[in-house]
């Protein structure tokens, strides 16, 4: 194996080169430099020698963002431990089900979260770790409930002058090894886990380091993705980590206010986020402003009209701390107006594509590159096609194949020959399209299209993002019920109530965006009717909206 193809050589060369800078900090909580960190993991690696946990092993992390959470993660990969993240929102019985499925010796996990957990339910377990201070609520190997009691006593025998980063060595991972064993939460239903090798990690941050170069070892990165999911871990956490970036993690609800005051004090370059962040912000606070009277007015104007845009630009880069290069968007689809107007006024947005299966890059563009409504060009060591006649203008199911793609699910053949071809290539199950310059759209995902009267293909995302532009709609989702489609409504009753709308007068605002939305489509796709839900949908971690859970029954 060449060298400088081992993920855990990039942590291990971070740490080294960025000894005494801070590494992890819990915003307003507790604060790593990267030598803590360091002394941090060999604290466990002493842990997982007492329980017995060796190379292969498989060790699960539950718990809310933090840079405990992070350590943990850390550990695992540079003692060759396989991780198995598991998203602190599942149900208790779910966590049961994956913690005994993935074959897991040991649990990471929130205190909160161990409250409503019963280590009956889990019985190859040896042992439950609290993710912060190390208390064990349940253990049954005595050698390993010692060595917690006596672990500052082991670690100064084992390094018994001082601990310096000459003595940071760890783990040879080899490319086909597995790494991490990830469940996803999809959009269409029962969880998967997701085996990936280290080359898929390691793949996913070289092009990181090769393509986001404008980050710098020392850059502040407020971390708001759940560290559960490969976006937020591998793109968010391990790349930022392995470049020497001190991360911030939001330990908190990520509202829009805590977010944006953690971008005043951070003043990051680069921002990983979902659309809906940006979608609220600009539908919230700018789009009502530019409806105004005379900001129509202005905005019709040569001149005013780029001395205002240019003036929104720069408020909305204070707004995200001042100091913004870039802003990467990813998990699902941006909404039609706020890309257009982000276009208009030249802000550095990008959107990206990936999937948990592909550690989880399939492509981006930079900032300035990137095309409308596109999500990028396939990254480096991953090679993409279509399965479709005229993949420039008929959607396709987008096949993918390279270092980035899993090995498979866990312990799921079925599933795994479902989507696997014997040759490498793996079907995303996203239907596309890619240009002659090798730009990718996305049209929707293979499982929710809907078939017309007439065999007709219909895309839902396509109709949803129309309806998603119309006055008062929050988000949407098309369904078929009956042979006909049907619209499900979640409206943005804050802005409705702010402009006067009654329950009944919003009911006549849905039935006027009806007639305007069906008047955009061909009769195959025209939508019947309508239902309006006063909560919004049930959703993904990376806020893809649980499409099944809305599926007539």
């Amino acid at each position: 194996m060449e060298e400088n193809k081992s993920i855990n050589l990039f942590i291990e060369n971070s740490i080294k080169k960025n000894w005494d800078h801070l590494a992890l900090s819990d915003m307003g909580g507790i604060n790593y430099q990267y030598k803590d960190v360091a002394v941090a993991i060999e604290k466990l690696h002493i842990l997982f020698e007492a329980a017995g946990v060796k190379p292969g092993d498989k060790v699960s992390i539950c718990g809310k963002n933090s840079s405990n959470w992070a350590v943990a993660f850390l550990a695992c990969m540079t003692a060759g431990v396989v991780a198995v993240p598991i998203l602190h929102e599942f149900k208790a019985d779910t966590v049961h089900h994956l913690v005994t499925h993935s074959e897991s010796k040991l649990l990471f996990v929130d205190a909160a979260i161990w409250e409503n957990l019963d280590e009956a339910s889990m019985p190859d377990l040896d042992a439950a770790i609290f993710i912060s201070e190390l208390g064990m609520p349940y253990c049954r190997i005595e050698a390993l409930t010692d060595a917690r009691n006596r672990l500052n006593e082991l670690f100064g025998k084992k390094y018994p002058y001082e601990f310096t980063s000459k003595m940071v060595d760890y783990y040879k991972d080899s490319p086909d090894e597995l790494a991490v064993i990830n469940y996803t939460s999809g959009s269409t239903g029962m969880s998967k886990g997701v085996m990936l090798a280290y080359k898929s990690l390691w793949s996913n941050v070289k092009y990181c380091h090769d393509h986001l170069s404008f980050l710098k070892a020392g850059d502040g990165v407020v971390n708001m993705l759940p560290l559960a999911h490969l976006y937020g871990m591998i793109i968010d956490m391990l790349h930022t980590f392995t470049k020497g970036c001190h991360l911030n993690f939001l330990t908190r609800v990520p509202s829009p206010k805590i977010i944006l005051g953690a971008f005043a004090e951070v003043k990051p370059k680069l921002i990983i986020t979902v659309p809906l962040i940006l979608e609220k912000i600009i539908r919230n606070k700018i789009f009502p402003m530019l409806e105004k009277p005379l900001m129509k007015l202005m905005l019709k104007v040569p001149y005013l009209d780029e001395k205002l845009l240019a003036k929104i630009k720069d408020g909305l880069n204070q707004a995200f701390g001042g100091n913004v290069h870039e802003i990467i968007i990813g998990g699902a689809a941006l909404n039609a107006d706020v890309e257009a107007f982000l276009r208009r006024i030249n802000f550095p947005y990008t959107v990206g594509y990936g999937m948990t299966e592909c550690g989880p890059l399939i492509s981006y563009a930079p900032s300035g590159v990137n095309k409308l409504k596109s999500c990028g060009k396939v990254v480096d060591r991953v090679e993409v096609k279509i399965d479709s006649k005229d993949p420039h203008t008929i959607p396709g199911d987008l096949w993918v194949r390279g270092d980035n793609v899993m090995m498979g699910y866990y312990k799921n053949q079925k599933a795994t020959d479902e989507v696997m071809m014997g040759d490498g290539w793996m079907n995303s199950g996203d239907l596309c399209l890619i240009d002659n310059d090798g730009f990718i759209f996305i049209c929707g995902r293979t499982k929710s299209m809907i078939l017309g009267p007439s065999g007709q293909n219909i895309y839902p995302e396509e109709i949803e993002q129309k309806l998603n532009n119309l006055p008062f709609v929050s988000e949407s989702l098309i369904i078929e019920d009956e042979g006909k489609l049907v619209a499900l409504i979640y409206p943005d009753f804050e802005s409705a109530t702010k402009e006067g709308h009654s329950r009944d007068s919003l009911v006549k605002v849905m039935d006027d965006n009806l007639v305007a939305l069906n008047k955009e489509m061909p009769a195959y796709s025209k939508v019947a009717r309508y239902k309006i839900f006063d909560e919004e949908f049930e959703k993904t971690p990376k806020r893809s909206i649980k499409r099944y859970l809305y599926q007539p029954k």
